[in-house]
C-alpha cells in the first residue's frame, strides 16, 4: 500500500491541521503585524470558522493574542525558532567579522542560509548609510533576486538546484530582476566560476550587493555573507572591488567554524 493518500500526493501521516496552524502564524509579518479574522482567512486560504478555531488554540497556547478587532503574535513565537538558532554557530562566529567588515568599508553586511527558494537572514550588521530595505534576523527574501541567494543556489548539487528552480516562481520585482530560468542558470554558473555574486537593483531600487560563500571543512557551501549599499554611495564596479575584503571575512569565519560541532557533518 502506498504511503501517499490517494489524490493528495502527501504521506498518510501528514497532519493537515498542523500545516494550517503554522500557515496562520506565517501570515503575520512586518507589514501585517495585526490582522482580523477575515484578513487571516483570506491570506491563509481558510474559512473564517476554521481560522477562529485555530486562533482560539493558538491563543490558549500563548502564540497569538487578541488586539482590538483582530489578533497579533506574541513574543512566545520566537521560541519556535530559538532551538534552531541556538544550535547554529554561524551567527555568533560571523558577527565580529561582519562588524569589522562594516567598520572597514562603511557598508552594511548580512549573513544568510538557504531555505528552499528563500534566503533567511541569521546575522546582520547595519552600516551608517540609511537603507530603505527592511532586513532583520529571521527575515526572508527570494534567493533568485539577492546576491546571498545566488551564491547559495550556485553551489547546490545539480539535482537539488533543478528541484528548487522547478518550483520557483521568478517574479519581476524590478526591471533589472532576472526572471528567465535559463538566464538565471547562466548567471549562477558565472557566480560559481568567479566565486562571488553581484546584484544591482534587482530586489530593491538603489540596492547593490556582493556576496561570497561560507564553506564547511569539507568544502560544502553552508551559508553566505554579503556587503550591501545604495547605488548613491557605491557603484557596482566599486562594490566589485570590495569583494576581496568580503572574501577575507569569509575565510576568517570559516576558520572560526572549523571546530564547530554543528558544522562537523
Amino acid at each position: 500500500m502506498s504511503d501517499e493518500e490517494e489524490g493528495t500526493g502527501r504521506h498518510r501521516d501528514f497532519v493537515q491541521s498542523l500545516e494550517r496552524g503554522l500557515a496562520i502564524i506565517r501570515v503575520f509579518d512586518a507589514d501585517h503585524p495585526r490582522l482580523t479574522v477575515s484578513e487571516i482567512a483570506q491570506s491563509a486560504g481558510l474559512t473564517r470558522a476554521a481560522v477562529r478555531r485555530f486562533l482560539f488554540t493558538l491563543t490558549e497556547l500563548g502564540y497569538v493574542q487578541p488586539h482590538r478587532n483582530g489578533y497579533e503574535l506574541t513574543p512566545q513565537v520566537l521560541e519556535l525558532g530559538y532551538s534552531y538558532l541556538s544550535a547554529l554557530t554561524f551567527p555568533e562566529v560571523a558577527l565580529p567579522h561582519l562588524e569589522k567588515l562594516v567598520a572597514d568599508t562603511g557598508e552594511a553586511s548580512e549573513g544568510a542560509i538557504l531555505d528552499r527558494d528563500d534566503v533567511v537572514y541569521v546575522v546582520r550588521v547595519p552600516g551608517p548609510a540609511l537603507m530603505t530595505i527592511s532586513v532583520s534576523v529571521g527575515a526572508r527574501n527570494p534567493a533568485y533576486s539577492t546576491a546571498l541567494g545566488r551564491v547559495l543556489l550556485a553551489h547546490l548539487p545539480p539535482a537539488k538546484l533543478d528541484a528548487v528552480l522547478e518550483k520557483a516562481e521568478l517574479k519581476p520585482m524590478l526591471p533589472n530582476t532576472i526572471t528567465d530560468k535559463t538566464a538565471l542558470r547562466a548567471e549562477l554558473a558565472r557566480v560559481r566560476e568567479q566565486g562571488f555574486a553581484l546584484v544591482n537593483q534587482e530586489l530593491e531600487i538603489g540596492l547593490v550587493a556582493v556576496a561570497v560563500p561560507i564553506r564547511d571543512r569539507h568544502g560544502q557551501t553552508r551559508a553566505a555573507i554579503n556587503l550591501s549599499t545604495h547605488i548613491g554611495r557605491q557603484t557596482p564596479e566599486a562594490m566589485r572591488d570590495l569583494v576581496p575584503r568580503v572574501q577575507q571575512a569569509a575565510a576568517d569565519i570559516e576558520l572560526g567554524l572549523r571546530h564547530s560541532i554543528s558544522w562537523a557533518d
